[in-house]
């Protein structure tokens, strides 16, 4: 039945017309998949391997941690390992949430045979011009009393994918989930042996956090050095340092990011916050460093060795919704977006828009009659840059075409001088399409006298 199902769907991939972002038929480390491509990002998805993103690439760099013991493995029909164990794939999936085996109300996986370790069937979205996108769907799960679907959108020009997951209840009672999407980050020395000490994991701490810190410590040591907080900028930072542990966040401002430093490159997440709903957890960001040491899961207490078979390098960026009271038969979807962009080294990021992030503050300075501009930034579309000038009201005067085309590809380093347009007292700098209309502002400053 599943090559069947199979057969079908490429007959569909045959109808259907090439858009700016376009699905095929593929094969990924072994595995027939589903690519969704728009010449800037690609993305893999393999159906029966629990409906994963197994791969997200920008250009020719991949940001997934994929399972080497695994890749191009066939699941066993029960979707588990050979002792009923976890078969950990790598990649993007999608969990119950809360996490937890104290009872029906919470979720007590990985293993999960179903959500996490069943074949999901696929099929292809008729979109709107400009994007290419899968529908995934998982089995019914008894235990959990749901179904997932997920649609996986490429959106062109950008190096953009959106994701729209949608839980059902198939139960015959209530059922309250949230919908947690877990990705896993390689965090692998990939120009050797060992693991990549420049991956930092980056979140805004809320301002009205109901945590002390900002966060909380959900497994393994209190005061964890992997963990912190800038003073000045209010910004949580994990950092890769092979110490096993995970935190979780009341993130407000609705965006994550993860900066391999050693290649250059940012991953980001963008998703609405719900201030006024519960969340599973009481976190609607959580990071999990895989590494050394021990943590307690349930009445267990779990020895992590150094072993990068047993313990491969990896972090997950980790994004959830709020609860969904859900009675038989309703349902409920949470949009998330992933991004990515080359900063050319180790930076942090600072700040982020949707269309790109902030590493080196954006500074304008005037100077005899002239206007000089700094920064460094990353975008996520492919477009000219350009500078909007305010005035002291904060309204816009008037737009300088910088002449700087920008890509994802590349950094945007921001070096340049431009005439000091009068009465200007702020600047925008903006992202423009190939019509000139504005697709979105990347940052905003004073000008400096």
């Amino acid at each position: 039945m599943r090559r069947i199902a199979w057969i079908a769907l490429l007959a569909l991939l045959a109808a259907t017309p090439a858009l700016g972002a376009s699905v095929s038929q593929s094969t990924y480390r072994g595995w027939e998949s589903l690519a969704i491509t728009n010449g800037l990002v690609e993305v893999q998805i393999v159906p029966q391997i629990g409906g994963r993103v197994i791969q997200f690439k920008l250009g020719d760099f991949e940001f997934l941690w994929v399972n080497p013991q695994l890749a191009g493995k066939q699941p066993p029909p029960s979707g588990l390992g050979p002792k009923g164990e976890w078969l950990n794939y790598g990649g993007d999936k999608l969990w119950p949430a809360p996490q937890g085996w104290g009872g029906g109300d919470q979720w007590p996986g990985p293993p999960d045979a179903v959500l996490d370790g069943g074949p999901y069937t696929a099929a292809i979205m008729r979109t709107a011009a400009g994007t290419g996108g899968v529908v995934l769907d998982s089995q019914k799960d008894s235990r959990s009393g749901i179904q997932f679907s997920r649609s996986v959108c490429v959106i062109e020009g950008a190096a953009h994918v959106n994701f729209n997951s949608t839980m059902k209840n198939i139960d015959t009672r209530p059922r309250r989930w949230g919908i947690w999407q877990v990705t896993q980050i390689n965090a692998c020395n990939r120009a050797g042996e060992g693991y990549n000490k420049e991956i930092r994991c980056w979140s805004p701490i809320n301002p009205a956090s109901i945590y002390p810190r900002g966060y909380y410590e959900m497994f393994g040591l209190v005061n964890n050095p992997s963990f912190s907080v800038d003073p000045a900028t209010k910004m949580f930072s994990a950092n890769y340092k092979r110490i096993v542990g995970k935190v979780g966040l009341d993130n407000s401002a609705g965006w994550v990011a993860v900066v391999d430093g050693t290649a250059g490159y940012v991953f980001v997440e963008r998703f609405t916050h719900f201030p006024d709903k519960k969340y599973p957890d009481q976190a609607s960001v959580e990071f999990w460093m895989n590494g050394v040491g021990q943590i307690v899961t349930g009445d267990k207490i779990v020895d992590s060795k150094d072993d990068p078979v047993e313990t491969p390098y990896l972090v997950e960026s980790e994004i959830l919704s709020p609860f969904a009271e859900l009675r038989p038969g309703e349902s409920y979807s949470f949009r998330l977006d992933w991004f990515a962009a080359r900063i050319g080294g180790h930076f942090p990021v600072l700040a982020c828009t949707p269309v790109g992030v902030t590493c080196e503050p954006f500074r304008a300075k005037a100077a005899d009659g002239r206007l000089r501009l700094a920064g460094r930034f990353g975008v996520f579309y492919a477009a000219q840059a350009a500078l909007v000038a305010l005035d002291g009201d904060g309204k816009d005067l008037e737009t300088i075409d910088l002449r700087l085309p920008v890509s994802p590809l590349e950094a945007l380093v921001l070096e340049k001088d431009e005439p000091l347009p009068a009465k200007a007292a702020s600047v925008r700098l903006v992202l423009l399409d190939s019509a000139g209309k504005e697709i979105g502002e990347l940052a905003r400053t004073q000008i400096a006298k």
